[in-house]
């Protein structure tokens, strides 16, 4: 007996007293409560301003359907540029992927003078600090970005021209402006450097030169030029990328691979496009002109099998922001040569826009979030880097560069190109 109330009192000593237990459970319960109650405010602010944006987007529709009943050309093409940059910028890295967007997003800014596009690439996200890359056009790509921002906003800011000249000089310095293969041209490594990868050139790393040209327009240092040239001509030992390269008549050959890994003239030569702007730009030297608008005209001629013979997107490939970015460039020095690249371009986006007018296998725009894919073949099956994306960096930045010009051009067009040379 007394070892029975003994046993029993030890029982009754080792359980935890009912309002102490019951006041642990509350707790529990309340963060439980606060934890679901967080997640639901999260969401349904996610939500909310997703649904404020696509309100936003069409009243802005509807304000210019004004006089002629629909919207003005470069108002609905404003839309939609904006559409594309929100999920670029939510999706957004520093890196060379983002400076897709910030390229597009500078141009844009000509446009609409959205002070949200200027705070974004210099205070926000500082391109200052965006990362260096692997391959050297990823550092020609945020070089690029940080000139067109620098011009775009007056001529003021020189640290992002500071900047650039630092990306660049360290390449050139680390021996990626190469001749061991016979010929001057960019490489995505020094040929000395040790990676376990193939080191090799093409119109990308070449963009190298686009960058130079950029550098000597913002710094009148000569030397910069000097790269360009030497580059595109070659010297008394080498020859140059023309001379190896181009065939004549629009038409540039060089070693076959995949689009993004080994091809030396991917886009059919598009992206010579954009350095030979840029040397006639600050050479006025009609040759490069002349090869550009024959570039250009070739590449988008459907009888050459490039493009698509009624929404000239590109059958085989990815890069299409970069595809539009050369092709424009190419316009801005030609407009009375090339009258036909900007509806041709319109006619491409608004593809992309209608996923192929509702018909294609393959979600081209995804309509939720204005997500764009990467490849802009209806059907699938193109050849690159990450065709299948839609709406992350890699596809949005090429996106928000691809609208953002055209958005450009457009409204220059409107213009009359009043002072597009």
């Amino acid at each position: 007996m007394t070892k029975h109330k003994s046993d029993q009192k030890s029982h009754h000593k080792n359980q935890p007293q009912p309002e102490k237990f019951n006041n642990w459970k509350k707790l529990y319960l309340l963060i439980g409560i606060i934890v679901v109650v967080i997640a639901i405010i999260f969401i349904w602010k996610s939500t909310d301003k997703r649904a404020v944006k696509n309100s936003e987007t069409q009243t802005d529709i509807q304000q210019s359907k004004q006089l002629t009943g629909k919207p003005k050309p470069i108002e609905k093409w404003i839309v939609r540029a904006k559409a594309v940059d929100e999920q670029f910028h939510t999706v957004y890295t520093p890196c060379w992927e983002g400076a897709y967007g910030a390229i597009g997003d500078a141009y844009l800014f000509t446009v609409t003078k959205d002070s949200a596009l200027l705070r974004f690439h210099t205070i926000e996200h500082d391109m200052r600090k965006m990362c260096e890359g692997t391959w050297v056009d990823d550092r020609a790509w945020i070089c690029l970005a940080e000139f067109y921002w620098w011009d775009f906003t007056g001529r003021k800011n020189h640290s992002l021209i500071q900047d650039a000249k630092k990306r660049y000089d360290e390449a050139r310095n680390e021996g990626r402006l190469s001749n061991h293969n016979g010929y001057w041209s960019w490489y995505n490594w020094s040929p000395n450097a040790n990676v376990q990868e193939n080191i090799f050139t093409n119109s990308n790393m070449n963009q190298m030169m686009t960058v130079a040209c950029c550098l000597y327009e913002a710094t009148g240092e000569r030397h910069y030029l000097d790269d360009a040239l030497l580059v595109w001509n070659g010297d008394k030992k080498f020859p140059g990328i023309e001379k190896i390269l181009y065939k004549g008549d629009g038409k540039w050959e060089g070693k076959p691979g995949r689009a993004a890994f080994g091809n030396e003239v991917p886009w059919q030569g598009a992206g010579f496009c954009t350095i030979g702007a840029a040397l006639y730009r600050v050479t006025k030297d009609p040759k490069y002109k002349k090869i550009v608008v024959e570039t250009a005209k070739r590449i988008m001629d459907p009888a050459n099998g490039w493009v698509d013979p009624y929404d000239f997107y590109q059958i085989q490939m990815d890069g299409n922001g970069a595809f539009v970015n050369f092709l424009l460039d190419a316009y801005a020095i030609a407009p009375d040569e090339l009258q036909d690249i900007p509806p041709k371009i319109e006619k491409m986006l608004e593809h992309v826009w209608t996923n192929h007018h509702g018909a294609a296998s393959v979600t081209l725009h995804r309509e939720t979030d204005h997500g764009i894919r990467n490849g802009w073949n209806p059907y699938g099956g193109e050849d690159g880097y990450g065709v299948d994306e839609v709406g992350t960096v890699h596809a949005q930045g090429e996106a928000a560069r691809a609208f953002g010009l055209f958005v450009y051009y457009l409204n220059l067009k409107e213009k009359n190109y009043s002072h597009v040379q």
